[in-house]
Parts: C-alpha cells; structure tokens; sequence
C-alpha cells in the first residue's frame, strides 16, 4: 500500500506539470503583453506535448525497465520546467511547455506499473487508487499555481515544479521495482503496433473515441475559466481561478468508487453514467447568468464538482476496459487511450480559445456539452464487446 501511494503522489505531481499553466493565464497575458488567442497556445503546447510524447515513448514501457523510463523523463522534466521559470519570453516558454508535456508522460508509465503490479482482482481498485493521484495533481496544481502566481509570480510556480519532481524522483527512485520488458520488438516495431491493436480491438476504438470527445470538453472549460474570471464582470485574479480545481477534487476524490463499481458492475455502465453526468453538468453552467454575480461563482463551482465526477468515473473505467485487453501489452494499450485524451485536450483548448475570443463564455459551454453528449452517445452505441 505504501508503495500504491508513492506511486499516486508522483503521478500527480508529474501530471500537474502541464496544468499549472491554466490559471495564469491572465497574469501571463499581462506580463507578456499577449492576446487571449495567443496565450491559449500555452495550454495547447502542453497538450500536443504530451499526446505526441505518449505516442512516440510511452510503448517503450513494454520493451525497457520502466523504473529507468520514469526516472529519465523525471531528469529531461525538470530541466525544461527550470527553463519555463527563467524563460525570457513567449517563444521560450512555449518551446518549454511542449517538452514538458513530452517529459511529463512519465505518468504514462506510473499507471501501467501499477496495474502489473495489482492483483487482477483488485485491479480496478489499485489503478483507481493512483489515478486518484493523477486526478488530484490535474485538479489541485490549478490551486497551487494560482495562489503561488499571485503571490509570487508566475516564474516561481514553474521553479517550485522543478525541485517537486527532483524530489518525486529520489523517492521512486527508491522505492520502484525493476521491470522485465514484455516484448522485445524494436521501437519501430512497437509503434507499428499501436496501429495493430488499434485495428484488433473495437473496444479500444470506442474508448479512445469516448474518452476523447468527454476530454476535449474538460480541457476547453479549464482553458478558458481564467481568462473568463479575469474579466468582467468578475475581474478575479488567478488564485479565485486556481480555487475551481478545489471543487474538481472534491469530485476526484470520489471517482475510486468508480474503480469498486467497474470491478463489480463491470465497467461500460461506469462509462455511461459518467459521460451523462459530465453533460449534463455543463449544460447546467449555462443557467449560471441567470444568477446574481455571487451566486454565479458557487453555482460554477457545484457544477465543476459533478463534470470532474463524471469524466474521472469515465476514464478510470475506460482504462479498467483496456488493461484487461492484453496484459503484455498494457503500456501501448494506454497510450492509445491517451493519445486519444490527449489530442481531444488539445483540439478542445485551441477550439476553446477561438470560441471564447469571438463568441465569450456560453459559446464553450456549449461546446462543452456537445463532446460530452457525443462522448454519451459512443458508449450507448449498440456493439459486441
């Protein structure tokens, strides 16, 4: 157990490396004399990052020692987080927030490890319980940052990252097994077979499909949320913004149950209910003008609760679906998965950024809504598996 939890601790604190950006965005518009448009790249970059470095280096996970992966990706992670401190500019920082994203994928190796090492009978239970973790950096980085950002700046958010993962990676540098590879295909084989096991398992295709349209959704609300409070009639600063990833946790928090539930009930029916909480809940964000101003900001709050919920509910049961495909293969599996998250994160932040620029808020909410009713309608769709 301690070890689920050294494994949950630094899976969120890797994965919160790409999300600290989020409710500074207002300050980094400021400070860097940038457009709403044009810091949306920021976020965008991280995203792109990551689903490219899950594509092109989370399959490595079943050809090499993963316990050497995560710790490699944990030095290249800090160097570029070190660098994102002290860029100079916005070129910098953007050539700093796509490498961090590749590196952070090293939470793409935690989860797998995980699951190799559960018992199958307690599987779900274990992978819910390090993606608790995953869930928690997502959701509580936006906290952190958003205080730090406007007590201290935005530089000293990224110089704090930087000495939390030196420090997540002495400890599992300590604690982590050593992993025998699973197959010994070369790397241009590997990624051959991504596209393999993507044509063999409709399931697969379904959940990268679903988990891609809810995800696009999530990344669009949380890449603007800032931008929306730094202005009127808000005008917040970014530590009101980063304080949203606080209800996000309380949702979080209880998404291990949707472990329980998939390992009892199986997991579609997980995938179902959260897809159609996640709907229902931003579409609920529209009726929040029809509020006073104060009442407004509550209202976002308890819907973010019940989104963050659901499409927590829905990824951990998405990946219950995949570990039981082909254990030997559990790192590609994943990583198709999260290509698909991924890439529907980066679509949804850059779609988000254009929405909001021309039409404001209700304009991302609706759009919002839509991939989350799309999301729904993949998993009610009639198949075999």
């Amino acid at each position: 157990m301690s070890l689920v939890l050294t494994l949950a601790a630094a899976a969120g604190f890797a994965v919160a490396t790409i999300y600290y950006v989020q409710p500074m965005l207002g300050i980094l518009g400021a400070d860097l004399h940038a457009s709403a448009r044009t810091i949306g790249l920021l976020p965008t970059a991280n995203q792109l990052g990551y689903a490219f470095g899950i594509l092109l280096l989370a399959p490595l996970g079943d050809r090499y020692d993963r316990r050497r992966i995560i710790l490699i990706k944990a030095a290249i992670l800090t160097v570029a987080l070190l660098a994102a401190g002290f860029a100079p500019g916005l070129g910098v920082l953007l050539a700093a927030s796509l490498v961090i994203g590749l590196a952070a994928t090293l939470v793409q190796d935690i989860v797998p490890a995980a699951a190799t090492l559960a018992p199958e009978y307690i599987r779900g239970k274990i992978v819910g319980m390090v993606m608790t973790g995953v869930l928690m950096g997502i959701l509580l980085s936006r906290v952190l940052s958003g205080f730090i950002a406007q007590a201290f700046g935005w530089r000293m958010v990224f110089l704090a990252a930087a000495a939390s993962i030196t420090v997540i990676a002495f400890a599992l540098w300590h604690r982590l097994p050593r992993f025998a590879p699973t197959t010994q295909n070369s790397y241009l084989e590997l990624l051959a077979s991504l596209f393999s096991l993507l044509k063999k398992y409709s399931a697969l295709r379904r959940v990268a499909l679903a988990q891609g349209f809810i995800s696009s959704g999530f990344s669009a609300f949380w890449c603007t949320l800032a931008v929306m409070l730094h202005g009127a009639p808000f005008h917040l600063g970014s530590a009101v913004a980063g304080s949203f990833g606080l209800a996000g946790a309380a949702g979080a928090l209880m998404a291990p149950i949707a472990g329980k539930i998939s390992d009892k009930k199986g997991p579609a029916l997980v995938t179902r209910i959260g897809s159609a909480l996640t709907a229902v809940s931003f579409a609920a964000m529209a009726l929040a003008s029809l509020l006073p101003e104060q009442a407004q900001l509550w209202w976002l709050a308890l819907c973010t609760v019940a989104f963050d919920l659901g499409l927590q509910s829905t990824l951990i049961a998405h990946q219950t679906i995949v570990y039981s495909l082909e254990p030997a293969a559990r790192s590609r599996l994943n990583a198709v998965l999260f290509v698909g998250m991924f890439i529907g994160m980066s679509i949804g932040a850059a779609i988000a950024s254009a929405l909001f620029a021309t039409w404001g808020w209700l304009a991302v909410i609706a759009f919002s809504t839509t991939t989350s009713i799309a999301a729904f309608i993949v998993r009610m769709w009639p198949t075999s598996d």
